[in-house]
C-alpha cells in the first residue's frame, strides 16, 4: 500500500519523438507514462524476466480468432525462441492457422457487408477478414487425412493428437502452429478441440469408419503434472475463455493430483481451514478488452485470481493491458526480439509425448 511520500516515488516521464527509435525503446518510455500505455510497456517487462527466470515454465493462453488475423506467424516465433513452454489455445486459433499455412490465405474485408450475400456467396466472414469456405474445407479435408491415420485403440490427449498432426504436416511442408511447436518439442493443449474444424474432422473420419478417442480426464491429468515439474510458472493469457482458465488450473489443481501432500522441492501455500495447497504462478501477463464488472472469466482480473492462490501477489510480477490483441501481440514480441537476442532453453517436455502410439 502506498504510504506519504511514496505517493511521488516515481515521476511520469513524457515521451518524445525522435527518428529510428527502437521498438523495446519506445515501450520502455511508455512503462513511464500512463494508463494502457504504460501497461503495455509494463507486459513488456514482465514476459522478459520471465524469459530470464531459471526453472520456469512459461505458458501461453490463446484465445479470440487471431490466427485468422495473421498473428499465427507471431505465435511461431515465440515456439521458436521457447518464449513460451506449453501452449494453449482454443481449437479455432490452432486450425484456421492451416489454411495461410497451405497458402490459401484470408483476405482484408469490411464488417460493413451484407452478410446473406456473403453467404451466398460462401465467404465466411471474422469481423473485417474473408475466408472462402471452399478453403476451409481444403483445410479440414487435409486434417482428416491426419485423422484417418490415428490410433482407433489409443486415448489421445489434445496434446498428444495436436503432436501428430504436426509432425503430419512438417512432412507435408505446412508450417502452421502445430508444425512448429511439434518442431520445438512444444506441447499444445485444446481442452475444448471439438468446438472447431477439429470436431468435423472427427465426423468426417468417423464417416469413412475411424473412430478417433480424446479423453479429457487423461489430458488433464497430463496438464496438471507440468505444475509438479517446475519450480515456477508464468502465463500469458491472449484474451480469455477456456485456455486462461485451463492455465489457471495448474495453480491449485496440484493439491488433489498430490492427494494435498504438496510438491517436493516448490514454494507454495496452504489454506487455513483446509489441507489444501496452491502454488500461484509467479509472473503473469493479460492482454483483454473484456470488463471485470460482467462476472466473466475473460476480464476477470489478476488480482482476483490472487484470492485463489493462481497468482503472485507480490508486486512487478504482472500485467493487465486492456488492448485489441492485434496491437499489443505484435508490439510485445518486436520488443522482446530486440531485448532478448538468443534463443532461450526451455525446459524438457518431451515426457507429454512419451506414450504416444508410433504413426
Amino acid at each position: 500500500m502506498t504510504k506519504g511520500n511514496d505517493y511521488f516515488s516515481k515521476k511520469l516521464e513524457p515521451i518524445k519523438v525522435t527518428k529510428q527509435k527502437p521498438i523495446s525503446q519506445l515501450l520502455k518510455e511508455m512503462s513511464k507514462t500512463a494508463y494502457q500505455g504504460r501497461k503495455l510497456g509494463e507486459a513488456v517487462d514482465v514476459w522478459e524476466n520471465m524469459i530470464r527466470e531459471k526453472d520456469t515454465v512459461i505458458a501461453l493462453g490463446f484465445a479470440g480468432s487471431m490466427s485468422t488475423a495473421g498473428q499465427w506467424t507471431i505465435i511461431n516465433w515465440l515456439i521458436e525462441n521457447r518464449f513460451i513452454d506449453v501452449l494453449i489455445s482454443t481449437g479455432a486459433n490452432v486450425s484456421e492457422d492451416i489454411v495461410d499455412a497451405m497458402g490459401l490465405g484470408y483476405y482484408q474485408g469490411s464488417h460493413m457487408v451484407d452478410d446473406a450475400q456473403l453467404l451466398n456467396d460462401d465467404v465466411n466472414r471474422y469481423y473485417d477478414v474473408y475466408g472462402k469456405e471452399t478453403d476451409y474445407r481444403e483445410m479440414e479435408d487435409l486434417v482428416t487425412d491426419y485423422v484417418m491415420t490415428c490410433n482407433q485403440d489409443y486415448m489421445y490427449t489434445s496434446a498428444e493428437f495436436l503432436h501428430g498432426l504436426g509432425k503430419f504436416l512438417g512432412k507435408k511442408k505446412v508450417p502452421a502452429i502445430t508444425a512448429v511447436a511439434a518442431a520445438n518439442g512444444v506441447p499444445i493443449f485444446s481442452p475444448a478441440m471439438v468446438d472447431s474444424a477439429y470436431g468435423e474432422t472427427f465426423l468426417l473420419a468417423k464417416n469413412k469408419g475411424h473412430n478417433v478417442h480424446v479423453d479429457s480426464v487423461k489430458e488433464f491429468d497430463q496438464f496438471v503434472q507440468i505444475g509438479t515439474k517446475t519450480k515456477e510458472v508464468g502465463v500469458v493469457y491472449i484474451g480469455g475463455g477456456v485456455p486462461k482458465d485451463l492455465t489457471q488450473l495448474i495453480a491449485i489443481s496440484v493439491s488433489p493430483m498430490t492427494e494435498d501432500q504438496g510438491v517436493k522441492g516448490r514454494k507454495g501455500g496452504l489454506r487455513k481451514s483446509i489441507q489444501e495447497y496452491y502454488y500461484p504462478h509467479k509472473y503473469a501477463i493479460q492482454i483483454t478488452t473484456d470488463s471485470p464488472q460482467w462476472g466473466g472469466l475473460s476480464g476477470c482480473t489478476l488480482e482476483e485470481a490472487i484470492s485463489w492462490g493462481k497468482i503472485n501477489s507480490q508486486t512487478g510480477t504482472r500485467a493487465v493491458c486492456y488492448c485489441d490483441a492485434t496491437i499489443a501481440l505484435p508490439l510485445i514480441c518486436h520488443a522482446l526480439s530486440e531485448r532478448v537476442t538468443e534463443k532461450r532453453k526451455g525446459p524438457d517436455m518431451s515426457w507429454i509425448f512419451k506414450d504416444m502410439p508410433k504413426a
